[in-house]
């Protein structure tokens, strides 16, 4: 207890604590804390998700359910390294439907009594989940360092970083974890990435599609198809007939607010792991802070708005971000579909050479020309009793398995 409230005492102050020889760290619960100059030297390649003005949105959007750490690491007093945390807690009945089926595979006492506690503790906090990375995005946004460290030695302060974390906001007498996540499996070093208490599992693929040179609208892409998936496209946006397609300024986005709130809730509610939600102020306050970088297009039928998609513009990737629609509807004008091609048309038309679709629906997304980026993940027990329901929990968020599918007409 004595090194968690030295950690707790130093939340939110430039005061620098020891990592490891030569390296020390400063410790924030705020993002309005970061001292900017240096958390901008030392995410060198600046990273969207990791800029302040980002961390500190998404902090005061959701601090009534997710508390924050962030992290900036030195090296004899040069910026190096920062980091970023997120911690949640799950009730008895959310973390209980989870893994309810993967506990009914275990067969021991442990187990039996785990299942107990749920039964008679479904509103009361049984799990804290400490995420370094964002768990409202896919990819590797867990941390960014500058050229004065290798990716070796980055990974090593990774592994004193999160242990530190761990103690300082564990729970105690109930189940936690440490979770690591989104890291592209091609570009991972051949040494552990962290330490051996750690478990390496694999998640759902970011789906990417890179644009083609040359390629100066939708229409010069799906020309590079297939006939047969150029007639699935035709047939797709035929679908759309009807349907009007345009972009929302912070105005409309704010008089539409209700619906968008509404479709995104459907969309999340039929989601396979319900982390995080969105608060209701997300979409306006995204397109207030970042007028220029964050897009929101609305899909209208008669005026009523029945599906919308939101992007991020980055330096040379449109980063699809947030959607949702009538799963009513969806059939009729292939709304799913015709929002992820619209994501497409978007990237292209802002001169943009990739698009990160996000995971899920993968099989779906290879037909638009998609290719799967693998990601994985690590997870640590921070107790005993979370060592018995990780299996379940990884279990659970395993890749399902899908048919990649090419679209595009063979070499």
């Amino acid at each position: 207890m004595a090194f968690c409230n030295t950690i707790d005492s130093i939340i939110g102050t430039n005061r620098k604590r020891k990592l490891s020889e030569g390296f020390s760290f400063s410790l924030y619960s705020k993002a309005s804390s970061i001292p900017e100059e240096a958390w901008k030297e030392a995410n060198e390649e600046g990273d969207f998700f990791l800029e302040k003005k980002y961390l500190q949105a998404t902090e005061i959007l959701h601090e009534d359910n997710v508390s924050f750490r962030y992290v900036l690491v030195y090296k004899h007093q040069k910026p190096i390294l920062i980091a970023y945390f997120q911690i949640n807690d799950f009730t008895a009945d959310v973390f209980g439907d989870m893994v309810q089926m993967q506990l009914n595979d275990i067969q021991s006492k442990r187990a039996k009594l785990f299942e107990h506690y749920l039964d008679h503790k479904k509103d009361s906090v049984v799990m804290r989940l400490v995420t370094c990375g964002n768990n409202f995005i896919s990819g590797e946004h867990a941390f960014a360092y500058n050229k004065l460290i290798s990716k070796k030695e980055a990974c090593e302060l990774m592994s004193l970083i999160t242990d530190s974390i761990g103690k300082s906001v564990k729970l105690r007498g109930k189940i936690s974890a440490m979770l690591v996540k989104d890291f592209y499996k091609d570009c991972l070093p051949q040494s552990p990435m962290f330490n051996d208490k750690f478990m390496e599992f694999s998640v759902e693929p970011n789906m990417v599609i890179t644009i083609p040179e040359n390629v100066n609208s939708l229409a010069d892409y799906i020309a590079l198809f297939s006939k047969k998936y150029r007639n699935r496209v035709k047939s797709i946006f035929k679908h759309k007939d009807g349907i009007e397609v345009r972009e929302l300024s912070f105005e409309d986005i704010k008089k539409h607010n209700a619906s968008i709130y509404n479709l995104y809730e459907k969309v999340f509610m039929n989601a396979k792991f319900k982390l995080v939600k969105l608060s209701y102020d997300y979409f306006t306050e995204m397109k207030r802070l970042f007028p220029e970088e964050f897009k929101v297009y609305g899909f209208f039928k008669d005026g009523e708005l029945v599906a919308f998609n939101s992007s991020i513009l980055l330096k040379e990737m449109l980063e699809a971000h947030f959607i949702g629609f009538n799963y009513g509807l969806n059939k009729e004008f292939e709304l799913y579909q015709n929002l992820l091609y619209h994501f497409i048309e978007l990237a292209i038309l802002n001169k943009k050479k990739t698009v990160g679709m996000g995971r899920t629906a993968s099989e779906i997304k290879s037909t638009t020309g998609a290719k799967a980026n693998e990601l994985v993940c690590y997870i640590k027990p921070q107790n005993t009793v979370s060592k018995v329901i990780l299996k379940p929990f990884i279990s659970f968020l395993q890749p399902t398995e899908w048919i990649p599918r090419n679209p595009f007409k063979e070499e």
